[in-house]
């Protein structure tokens, strides 16, 4: 060509280059039909939250200290008793055998492979005990059990029992669905679980569970009289697991979880599936931090899309990070190894941003690495 430029090379059309979670999700949706992608991808009503839980990471601009040495980066922090490699887990997510017929067990090899805990939904297609021997299997890792309020006490009493023997490290309480969150997609869609996929945790099968909406199997067996009054010290008698309240968005509910004596909270609003309209979780982890005062451990949920996007919510006073949709679009994208590649590419962003930043170790993350824009938009030091 004139001028020396370069010869276009044709690319095949099959080819893709993934070099972020937003190219993940782009591949995995050529694969996930229309009905199980709205399913994943959708929020509630008039999908506010869902929106603005990722576009609440753009308020925060990074502060970077120069002239630091960061050859010996170190990613790492503890939780639920071990080292994982970089403050990022993989959410409670259910049907994951909608993705990619292994499912959770594929999940499981990938996060311990990476070095990150995992938590296995209540709606997991595989069981307890199937879930944890295959990410052990592959290496050392800790699984939390998701559970809910449910009104068959004695299968939860099961459930819990059946968590702790298999050697699972902490129970995660989800406490913001008394009753399911209104998405519109799975009444359009009449959304039901395909055939052939079981819910072996609440010993329902396929023929159970397609006489019913995901909405109706629900309702079935959630208790929506749940309260902290009774759930939490009912746990305690129960386990010696560490118990957990998943969906705190309030500084109140924090104080609670402090009284009742729980272990931690995720800051977190269900992937915008539960009320729309509320606090992005971003937003509302400053809050929960600052009544916390140290008392408490804090997790966070909720549109985490970069390694970046882990460092301002630690930098917020988070010590470790969630994510769901991402793995799920991993395990579409190629099964196990998409999930990999998903981990992967968000470690390397956050050890990418930490050495930009200045930051040897996660305890060097704070506020001070951080500025907003305040209401008269000068963009100040936190």
């Amino acid at each position: 060509m004139a001028g020396g430029a370069p010869v276009p090379i044709p690319v095949p059309e099959s080819h893709e280059t993934i070099l972020s979670v937003a190219d993940l999700e782009k591949a995995a949706s050529k694969k996930l039909g229309k009905t199980a992608g709205e399913f994943y991808n959708s929020g509630s009503t008039d999908q506010i939250t869902i929106r603005e839980n990722s576009t609440a990471f753009s308020k925060y601009r990074l502060r970077p200290r120069v002239l630091v040495d960061v050859s010996g980066v170190d990613t790492s922090t503890e939780v639920f008793g071990r080292k994982i490699s970089f403050p990022l887990s993989v959410s409670p997510a259910g049907l994951q055998a909608m993705a990619s017929p292994e499912g959770e067990l594929a999940t499981s090899r990938a996060c311990a492979k990476q070095g990150v805990n995992m938590g296995i939904s209540s709606y997991s297609n595989y069981s307890i005990e199937a879930v944890r021997s295959a990410g052990l299997s592959a290496g050392p890792m800790s699984h939390a059990i998701q559970l809910y309020t449910m009104k068959n006490r004695a299968l939860q009493e099961h459930i819990i029992k059946n968590a702790e023997a298999a050697g699972c490290s902490a129970i995660l309480l989800t406490a913001d669905s008394p009753v399911l969150g209104f998405r519109y997609n799975e009444w359009r869609n009449d959304f039901r679980t395909p055939e052939g996929l079981d819910f072996p945790i609440l010993e329902q099968t396929s023929e159970d569970i397609r006489r019913q909406t995901h909405d109706g199997v629900f309702l079935g067996f959630n208790d929506d009289s749940h309260s902290w009054d009774r759930e939490i010290p009912r746990l305690r008698s129960l386990t010696k697991m560490e118990i957990w309240i998943k969906g705190v968005l309030t500084a109140e509910d924090t104080e609670l979880a402090i009284r009742h004596g729980c272990d931690g909270i995720i800051v977190s609003n269900h992937g915008g599936r539960q009320l729309d309209g509320v606090l992005a979780t971003l937003d509302a982890l400053p809050e929960c931090v600052e009544a916390a005062q140290g008392r408490i451990r804090i997790h966070v949920d909720g549109g985490f899309r970069s390694g970046t996007d882990i460092f301002k919510a630690l930098a917020l006073g988070a010590e470790c990070c969630w994510v769901g949709r991402p793995a799920i679009w991993g395990l579409a994208y190629d099964g196990e190894a998409g999930v990999r590649l998903m981990l992967e590419t968000m470690h390397s962003e956050f050890r990418r941003c930490m050495q930009l930043t200045g930051c040897k170790t996660v305890k060097n993350i704070t506020k001070a690495s951080l500025a907003r824009y305040n209401g008269d938009g000068v963009l100040k030091r936190l």
